[in-house]
């Protein structure tokens, strides 16, 4: 018996099929059983017009035998067969694809799903086998064929016996060594674990032996073995299936079970699109956030199926960062794949997926928001956070996306959350702004000395509690024309006009104790100026620029920037209705060193007011003492 060689440009092509283009051993059984599946498909579409098939759908069948003593892993189906030249063109050429010659042959339309399209998946076998026997007959064939490779030296066809139409492959496994263990797919739990993961939805049943025991009650009793033949994958996927079928509780148990997770999600997506990009999708909003979600292991992505075959486990392609959360699938029939069907090429139809998704989840966040306020609400405690990095990270170029779910508490409602729509449907009459102020907690910010007048004067305002929020604010600049203003800049302009006119006096008046007094700081605020913004506070710090004093103490406190400081513009505003402030004013023509190191103090009591370290707490230290004695 003649040994042909491979119809390829040399072996070294072939070790690269073997060893390069796939990334995981296991990838072999999905593609043999994509191959049954194909030959099944075959011969079902001839039986819808040849009455000599004789075989319905529910006859066709995919088997799967594990030999542990032989050493050996069978993949069988009463598909379409091949014939001698099949064999030779199919299999003695890599990279040549049956199926897809099937399909244009055919004339096949969208609707008939042929997995197979670049005939290289077969080779992934040697992956794991040191020798492939395949064993056929071809539907209308008396003749039975065996063609066996070891996928070095090249292949055999010789002619065998067999008695019906399909075809089995034969997997001689390699011995296991001490880095990889072949004899892991033989074990029955991996096998079932392999097609779960990637052939569950094969519209043919998968069938294996499945050995289960019995532990009578009685101790003394031996257990009971006995073997069935179970079928393995499900067949029907759920998101093929119609809405009106399916029950919250369909979605939900699949949820749990395919993804891993022992809570309900909070609401789900089922959608069907067609035209320029086909697919089914299903898509989930947990209700808990994973436990490393926020951390960098954290991996975004959707699973991805072509024709009900997994592809790919996530395809971080299909969600952008601040939809991360979003678990579930999308399945496609006309995604341009890659060769080995793990990768997929970035093309048109993937991005037009990914942009629907996207559209998807901000539309069914925006009718939870507005439909199920709880369940909005404890779905943003968990995952608002990433709305407002998405924000800030795409330098505002996703604020259109994720502006409307974002969420803050509110100094009206005690706290309650608001959205940016709803500040702004209830803002006063000739206001033209966005109010909000910094701090650690809701209860830190209303003792900020700048909230009381705010709050006089009957303005929402915001509570920016997390670092992010600011810089979040900045990059979106405005909300529906509103532009956000933090109530600590120094232009807050909440001064009646007969207020201005006496402020306008009074600072002109301390012109020059101001300048000394900033002198005084040796350059550590830009200016001392009156303050429109106190009530009953005497002194508090302002900032200029595009950095404020929140963002100073956020970058500043990130380990990247601990050699690299940044410092906001700072400005010391008193409050010219504070005895404090009369006292400077004597000092200022009687002792101006006593009001230098009154400068100091206020200064050293602002920054702590705004929760940043004292500069120089021995000389702040030692100043108390002295004016104590």
């Amino acid at each position: 018996m003649e040994t042909k060689q491979f119809k390829a440009e040399s072996k070294r092509l072939l070790d690269m099929m073997i060893n390069s283009i796939y990334t995981h051993k296991e990838i072999f059984l999905r593609e043999v059983i994509s191959n049954a599946s194909d030959a099944l498909d075959k011969l079902y579409f001839r039986s819808l017009t040849d009455s000599t098939v004789g075989m319905k759908k529910e006859d066709f069948v995919i088997n799967i035998i594990p030999d542990k003593q032989a050493n050996t892993l069978t993949v069988s189906d009463n598909g379409i067969g091949m014939t001698e030249d099949e064999l030779e063109s199919c299999l003695g050429t890599i990279a040549s694809s049956g199926s897809l010659a099937f399909k244009n042959d055919n004339e096949l339309d969208e609707n008939v799903d042929i997995i197979g399209q670049f005939g290289v998946g077969f080779y992934s076998t040697f992956m794991v086998a040191k020798e492939v026997t395949v064993i056929t007959k071809a539907f209308g064939s008396d003749k039975a064929y065996k063609w066996s490779s070891d996928g070095v030296e090249g292949y055999t066809i010789e002619e065998c016996q067999k008695d019906n139409v399909g075809t089995d492959v034969i997997l001689t496994l390699k011995d296991d060594t001490d880095d990889e263990k072949y004899s892991r797919f033989l074990d029955q739990y991996q096998i079932q674990s392999l097609i779960k993961k990637y052939s569950d939805y094969i519209r043919f049943p998968i069938k294996m032996d499945i050995e289960h025991t019995h532990y009578p009650e009685d101790e003394n009793a031996e257990p009971e073995t006995h073997i069935v033949n179970e079928t393995l994958n499900s067949m029907t996927p759920i998101w093929k299936k119609n809405k009106n079928e399916l029950t919250d509780e369909d979605y939900n148990n699949f949820y749990t079970e395919k993804f891993m997770d022992y809570m309900p999600p909070i609401t789900h997506i089922h959608s069907k699109n067609e035209g320029t990009a086909t697919y089914n999708a299903l898509l989930y909003i947990p209700s808990r956030a994973p436990f490393d979600y926020y951390s960098k292991d954290y991996e975004k992505g959707l699973q991805l199926y072509s024709s009900g075959v997994m592809i790919m486990e996530k395809c971080a392609d299909l969600l952008p960062d601040y939809f991360s959360f979003v678990k579930g699938l999308v399945d496609s029939e006309d995604l341009s794949l890659n060769i080995s069907r793990e990768m997929l090429q970035h093309d048109r139809q993937l991005k037009i997926i990914a942009r629907n998704i996207e559209r998807s989840v901000k539309n069914e966040l925006l009718r939870l928001l507005k439909n199920d306020r709880e369940n909005y609400e404890k779905f943003y405690d968990v995952f608002g956070l990433q709305f407002k990095f998405g924000i800030y990270q795409s330098y505002g170029s996703a604020k259109d996306t994720l502006e409307d779910l974002l969420m803050f508490p509110s100094s009206f409602d005690d706290g309650k959350k608001v959205t940016l729509a709803e500040y702004v449907d209830r803002m006063k009459e000739g206001q033209d702004c966005i109010y909000y102020a910094c701090g650690e907690t809701k209860d830190r910010i209303e003792l900020l000395p700048v909230f009381e007048k705010v709050r006089e004067k009957g303005y929402e305002v915001l509570y920016f509690t997390q670092d992010v929020d600011e810089f979040a604010a900045k990059v979106m600049i405005q909300y529906k024309e509103k532009k956000f203003k933090s109530i600590s800049d120094g232009d807050l302009d909440l001064e009646t006009e007969e207020e201005k006119e006496e402020n306008k006096k009074t600072a002109e008046e301390s012109k020059e104790m101001f300048t000394f007094m900033c002198d005084s700081l040796g350059g550590k605020v830009k200016e001392v100026r009156l303050s429109t913004r106190l009530k009953s506070h005497p002194v508090c710090l302002s900032s200029e620029g595009s950095v404020t004093i929140e963002m100073e103490k956020v970058l500043n406190s990130m380990p990247q920037n601990e050699n690299n400081k940044v410092s906001a513009q700072k400005c010391l505003e008193l409050n010219p209705a504070h005895p404090i402030f009369a006292k400077l004013k004597e000092l200022f023509d009687s002792d101006k060193d006593k009001l230098a190191d009154y400068t100091k103090l206020l200064y050293s009591q602002a920054l702590l007011i705004e929760g940043l370290s004292v500069e120089n707490p021995v000389e702040f230290s030692d100043l108390i003492c002295s004016l104590m004695v």
